[in-house]
């Protein structure tokens, strides 16, 4: 063979190879944006629908839509199931963590006077609470740039909430504390025991676990009152199909490629994505503060994840 065919065999071989590295590199890298922008729209999603029914109502609907999803998906692409009991019960954790005890106790601050900046501060305290957990309870390392990027996210998320009032009662501080507390232990569950479930399966069971638990309590405390408006209904579908398929599979996805701590520090955007959604959509006034907040926050996720 010719130096000129073996250099066009070379260049074909190449360039398929090439472009299927590029491709994927661009997909691993959009997938943090993806999941900071969807994960941030749950906020105003959230504010939205609970103007027309209660937190426990408003999960009844978002969980039970979406394990019915997740679940048809399951059984329609023939995904596996758990075969273990075991499997079963770690799942069914990981979902009243990640999902009920969060989701509810962030629900109940902010009926409770809790503003959304500071519930948003209190979660942007995950990445902190999840890298020490991690490290305690994964054995994962936390180098000096990772703590220095850790803290400079910590002072963002703080700028971003600077200017709003730190009022309110303290059962809603509670609330959001022990809101945190499910996404964390929750986030390191799924790490350790959850890590190869399959998305669609698992996912599914999960959220079926959920809105049983929730609907539980809706029924007793709330009533299921539902004041059915446009706004609520699309806020409806956005949480359940959007937020709560979309954004915790790809919260899923990163955790099983990489290490808990790194998606936690994620965390530290929503607080600034969430003002700036705000701001759009619901005319919320964004303050200078703030928006120095998201840059410096931004500046610490670069610093936090090294040379990647």
């Amino acid at each position: 063979m010719s130096t000129t065919s073996l250099s066009a065999c070379s260049a074909q071989s190449f360039r398929p190879g090439l472009l299927s590295r590029a491709a994927a590199a661009l997909a691993a890298a959009s997938l943090p944006l993806l999941f900071i922008l969807l994960w941030s729209s749950g906020y105003v999603a959230g504010k939205l629908a609970l103007a027309h029914t209660g937190p426990l109502t408003l999960l009844t609907l978002r969980f039970g839509l979406a394990a019915v999803v997740l679940i048809s998906l399951a059984l329609a692409t023939g995904a596996p199931w758990p075969h273990r009991a075991s499997a079963w019960g770690h799942l069914a954790v990981v979902g009243l963590l990640m999902q009920v005890l969060h989701f509810s106790c962030i629900y109940f601050a902010l009926q409770w006077g809790l503003s959304a900046g500071v519930a948003g501060l209190v979660i942007g305290l995950m990445p902190l609470a999840t890298a020490v957990g991690a490290h305690l309870w994964l054995g994962e390392s936390l180098g000096t740039r990772q703590a220095l990027g850790l803290l400079g996210g910590l002072a963002g998320v703080a700028l971003v909430v600077a200017e709003k009032p730190l009022a309110g009662a303290w059962p809603a501080y509670v609330a959001a504390a022990l809101g945190l507390l499910g996404l964390v232990a929750g986030t390191l569950y799924q790490k350790r025991f959850c890590a190869h479930m399959d998305l669609r399966s698992g996912a599914g069971v999960q959220m079926a676990v959920s809105a049983l638990a929730v609907a539980a309590l809706a029924g007793l405390r709330e009533g299921f009152a539902v004041d059915w408006q446009i706004d609520l209904v699309g806020a409806w579908l956005w949480l359940a199909l959007v937020n709560s398929i979309g954004a915790f599979s790809l919260m899923f996805i990163m955790i099983r490629r990489g290490q808990a701590g790194q998606v936690a520090r994620l965390f530290f955007l929503i607080p600034g994505v969430s003002a700036l959604m705000g701001w759009v959509l619901l005319a919320e006034r964004l303050q200078p503060l703030a928006v120095l907040g998201f840059g410096l926050s931004a500046l610490a996720v670069c610093l936090a994840g090294g040379k990647r």
